[in-house]
Parts: C-alpha cells; sequence; structure tokens
C-alpha cells in the first residue's frame, strides 16, 4: 500500500476546561463563607465589580430564592463628581452662621468630647466596612464582639500560674520546656529523661518540677496518661483513696464492664463501684481542650426549607448567604469614553467587564443548580419531612442526578458542605443521601441511617433482664421487613459507640441491684 500526503477537512468536537469553566465548578462547591472571600478579592481586583449593601432593595430580581444580579443604576456617574458643589468660601460667608461653624470647625469636641453632640460620617458609604470611623457608633453596624479581648490558652493560663508556683528561675525555665510540650488537649508528650539531658539536670529535678505543675489548674494537665489524668483531678477533688485508686489503674477492666474483678481489685461493693463510676464519668478525659482558641464557623443554611398551607413544602433559597454583585456600567461607559480603542487601558476595562458579566453569571447559574438539586432532595424525602428519620428512604446522587438532568459530579459538588434548615432540624444535603439496605420480604428497600435509628432505639429500651445480642437484633430487624446480617449490626452497633450485650448486660444488671438495693 502506498503512502501519500493528504488534505482533509475535519469537524469535530470537544470540550475543554477553559480556565473559566474550571473556576465555575470551583464555585459550585464553594460554601459560604468561601464564596464571600472569592467575591471580596475579585472586587479588589476588577473597578467594575461590587458589594451591593444587604439592605439594598434595588438588587432584588424576579425571585427572592434566585440570586440578584443587577447593574449599577445611572444615578451616581463618575463624571459629574464635581458638578453643582459650591465653593468653600461661598458656604462660609453666604450661609448662616451654624453652617459656618459646620464648615469650618468652629466646635469645642476636642475640649468636652462627652458633651458634644453626634458627629457626621466622614464617607457614610464606608460605615458598612469601617465600624470606627466617627459617626458610625450607632446604629444596626455596632458589633460589641469587637472589643472584647482575645481568649486566653492553655499556655497563657499556665504561664500565669507557674510564677506563684515555682520561685527559682531554673524551675520555671524547666516548666517553659514542659509547657511547649502539651499537646492539644494538656498531656504531656514529651520524655522526662530527655528533658533532664537537654537541660543538664538530674531527672529527680524535673521530676519534681512536674509534680508542681500537676497541681496547677485545670486539674489534670501535664498528665502522661489518661490513667494519670483521672487520677490529678480525683487528687484535686480529695477523693483518690485506695479503691478510686486501683480503679483508675485499671481502666481496661472498666472499658469492658468486668465488675466481678473490678469488686475484687477495689475491695467495695457493687453498691459503692457503681458510685465510683459515677464520679468518674464527670471528670474530663482531655482538660486542654476547653481552652481551645480555633475559630468556629457557625453553619448557616444555604436552603431553607417550610410547610406551605396546602400540604406541600416550601423551598427557598437563603437570602443571607447570596452574594449582590452589582457591575458598574456607568462607570465602564465613563472612563471607555475617554481611552483609545487600542490603548491597553481600552483593552483592561474590556477583560474586566467579560471577567464582571462572568461572574454574575456564574453566580445566578450556582444558585439555580443548587435550588434544583435541593428541591428534588426535598421530594425524594417527603417521608422523613413529615414522620421522621424512621421514614428516610435510601437515595443516591445518580437518582437526584437524572432526574435534575444533571451529571453526577455536579450533584456531588452542590451537596458539598451546603446545609438544609427544615422542620426536622438543620441537616447536611448529603445527610440525605445513605444506602440502601434490602428488604426481607421483598419490598421497599430501607435507609442505612434509619436502620441505625432502629437498632439505637431497640437497645435503648432493652430489658435488663433480657439484653438483646446481635443476632436479637437481626431477628427483630427481619421481622420488621430489613434483612441484615449479623456483621453489618456489629458494624452499625460500634459506629455508634454502643457496647457489646455482654458489658450492657453486666453494667445494667449492677444498675438493677443497686436500684434494688
Amino acid at each position: 500500500m502506498a503512502l501519500a500526503a493528504s488534505l482533509f477537512l475535519r469537524q469535530s468536537q470537544s470540550l475543554v476546561m477553559t480556565p473559566q469553566l474550571m473556576q465555575s465548578i470551583q464555585l459550585l462547591q464553594m460554601t459560604h463563607f468561601e464564596l464571600n472571600q472569592f467575591i471580596e478579592q475579585e472586587v479588589e481586583k476588577n473597578p467594575l465589580l461590587e458589594i451591593a449593601p444587604a439592605d439594598d432593595g434595588g438588587g432584588g430580581g424576579p425571585s427572592d430564592h434566585i440570586l440578584v444580579n443587577d447593574d449599577r443604576g445611572p444615578a451616581e456617574s463618575m463624571g459629574n463628581e464635581d458638578a453643582g458643589q459650591p465653593d468653600l468660601y461661598d458656604n462660609a460667608t453666604m450661609g448662616s452662621a451654624g453652617d459656618a461653624s459646620e464648615t469650618f470647625d468652629g466646635g469645642l469636641d476636642n475640649v468636652f468630647p462627652d458633651d458634644a453632640g453626634p458627629r457626621a460620617a466622614d464617607a457614610p458609604e464606608l460605615i458598612g466596612q469601617w465600624k470606627s470611623m466617627p459617626g458610625s457608633e450607632a446604629g444596626e453596624g455596632y458589633d460589641l464582639d469587637d472589643f472584647v479581648a482575645a481568649r486566653k490558652t492553655l499556655r497563657d493560663i499556665l504561664n500565669e500560674q507557674i510564677p506563684f508556683a515555682l520561685a527559682s528561675p531554673v524551675d520555671r525555665l524547666i516548666a517553659q520546656h514542659l509547657v511547649d510540650q502539651l499537646d492539644d488537649a494538656g498531656y504531656l508528650q514529651g520524655n522526662i529523661a530527655e528533658t533532664a539531658l537537654k537541660l543538664a539536670k538530674p531527672v529527680a529535678e524535673v521530676e519534681r518540677v512536674l509534680a508542681s505543675l500537676q497541681q496547677l489548674e485545670p486539674h489534670g494537665v501535664f498528665a502522661r496518661s489518661l490513667s494519670e489524668c483521672l487520677a490529678l483531678q480525683l487528687k484535686a477533688l480529695d477523693r483518690l483513696d485506695p479503691a478510686m485508686a486501683a480503679l483508675v489503674g485499671n481502666l481496661e477492666l472498666l472499658a469492658r464492664r468486668d465488675f466481678a474483678t473490678l469488686k475484687k481489685l477495689c475491695g467495695v461493693g457493687e453498691e459503692d463501684l457503681l458510685d465510683m463510676l459515677a464520679e468518674i464519668r464527670k471528670l474530663d478525659p482531655k482538660p486542654g481542650t476547653r481552652y481551645e482558641t480555633g475559630a468556629s464557623e457557625a453553619v448557616v443554611p444555604d436552603i431553607i426549607v417550610r410547610a406551605a398551607p396546602d400540604g406541600s413544602w416550601h423551598i427557598e433559597l437563603n437570602a443571607d448567604t447570596l452574594p449582590r454583585v452589582l457591575v458598574n456600567r456607568d462607570y465602564y461607559a465613563n472612563v471607555s469614553s475617554r481611552t483609545r480603542r487600542d490603548s491597553e487601558d481600552h483593552g483592561f476595562l474590556n477583560e474586566c467587564l467579560q471577567t464582571a458579566n462572568w461572574l454574575t453569571r456564574s453566580l445566578d447559574q450556582r444558585a439555580r443548580t443548587i435550588m434544583k438539586v435541593a428541591t428534588e432532595i426535598v421530594r425524594q424525602q417527603d417521608a422523613f419531612l413529615m414522620h421522621g428519620v424512621d421514614h428516610l428512604r435510601p437515595l443516591n446522587l445518580k437518582t437526584v442526578a437524572d432526574a435534575i438532568k444533571m451529571h453526577e459530579s455536579t450533584v456531588s459538588r452542590v451537596t458539598s458542605n451546603k446545609y438544609m434548615l427544615t422542620p426536622r432540624g438543620l441537616f447536611e444535603l448529603k445527610y440525605f443521601f445513605t444506602v440502601s439496605i434490602g428488604s426481607a420480604e421483598g419490598g421497599d428497600s430501607h435507609s442505612a441511617e434509619s436502620v441505625r435509628h432502629r437498632i439505637r432505639a431497640m437497645i435503648t429500651q432493652e430489658d435488663p433482664a433480657a439484653v438483646l445480642s446481635d443476632d436479637d437484633i437481626v431477628d427483630a430487624l427481619r421481622k420488621g421487613g430489613v434483612d441484615l446480617a449479623r456483621r453489618t449490626v456489629a458494624k452499625y452497633r460500634e459506629a455508634m459507640n454502643i457496647p457489646s450485650s455482654v458489658q450492657r448486660r453486666r453494667e445494667k444488671r449492677a444498675l438493677a441491684r443497686a436500684t434494688a438495693s
């Protein structure tokens, strides 16, 4: 077969991941806080973008449920800033004496600041961004939390107590090395021998300093194990007697609910053992976590579901999570008319306009996609909203994607870190997607979450004289129409931190005998 060069004209289609398409995908899976941060960065880079105030009624669109994308009105033109403004000298000479005092700062505010009246804001349009500006002291934007002192950390609390517990500068230096070896829970992670070698001090001296530090508050810090942490707290409460020390030293037996062996080791009766167990449960196994300084973000629902009068569900997007981005076309037209079309400034403005239009369209599409997914989820889980978790249906991404004619990956991005506020509570969208468990009678399948709820309810209501084993739970579920294997029941029980039937039987029988006596 001879080879020859030839020219052919072919037409083909291909999907290209442009930078704008990639950013649109990223916008879809952003949380409310991440989206606001991204928009603020875009507003800083793009002079044509503006963020409308939350109380701006001009940004309304066809529906409060969908993101509002509107253009700025022609009321404020950049070219007419100085038009119609009289001269400073005219204000001072032709106006009244009150106008002159306001113009020339003739007041005594600097001498008697407490007696001065309310001061006008220097830039009223920036009051929402700068709360310290004069004129913004009163109003809805005032937040007292902005002036609250920073929260103290665990190390701050300990450093305040060390000078009172240790008088020697050498001891304080050793104490600082030990403080640096604490983890977030307040446990000492370093090795005493290595610390002594590093500081060229005897191990006994480091142990002495450690013993003094273990008396600081919160009680239980500088412990090297859970047993030592509980023992330090009991010692501070004057409850570390020999029986309690034996109980704290055998926590593995307590975890197995081996009350018979614990009674022998502690030398107490069953009732006293249960009282000691109640005291241990009141202790804090991680005393340092109460001083964590990590910023906690409040969960803001993206979708709000309410019951409608006709028995259906009213679904809307939370207006607080919808950023209102405006495109200032007046500024574009004003500046564009002053630049040459072949200049770099004109090209920069065109690029900014395209970016602004793309951002508004992407935000609008994001809101509509979230609304579609949320509407389908509510339609699929109508029984859950009406009757509770027992009626939660099994659901997967493909079912929702096929119903709204979208890809599964799109639905997955929408449900990531998005929350829905329902009459049943606040749930992440992924909560409604659960594994399907087959029915024992060939009927409708069951949701894994509803099955876990049934298991938890059966164990909570079981009789202490007849504790349910995993096999008993399997039989009870099968009678209720749920076909589940024993190992799956054990896996669900362990995931819910529920002890085995042997451990529950020991604990409940001991509690029953103590109550009867």
